[in-house]
């Protein structure tokens, strides 16, 4: 099970911080991914992190989102920083326990994902 938590309403400009709580996989042996989906819009990746600590983002985010975890804590998280408007949307964590090397902003990977927080960002 996946859990997200932290999204919410600010301004552009704002930071938040997402975490995600995992329980019932092997959170270390697991690539954690970060997607979102806007209203109308397909899921897109946004950020993902191997268990190796290998870390892809999409280009849209690279200098203002990063993406952490604490295998100690099973915890994923996703610092955004100078948010825009654009990049309100629900955001997802997922977990991929199949995943090995190479690129991890593949959907396809993740078999298992969370609800979603909400992240509104007003100009």
């Amino acid at each position: 099970q996946l859990v997200e938590s932290g999204g919410g309403s600010v301004q552009a400009g704002g930071s938040l911080r997402l975490s995600c709580t995992a329980s019932g996989l092997s959170f270390g042996a697991a690539a954690m991914g970060w997607f979102r989906q806007a209203p109308g819009k397909e899921r897109e990746a946004v950020a993902c992190i191997s268990q190796l600590y290998t870390i892809y983002y999409t280009p849209s985010v690279v200098g203002r989102f990063t993406v952490s975890r604490d295998n100690a804590k099973n915890t994923l998280y996703l610092q955004m920083n100078s948010l825009k408007p654009e990049d309100t949307a629900m955001y997802y964590c997922a977990a991929s326990t199949s995943y090995r090397s190479g690129y991890c902003l593949r959907s396809d990977l993740y078999n298992y994902w969370g609800q979603g927080t909400q992240v509104t960002v007003s100009s």
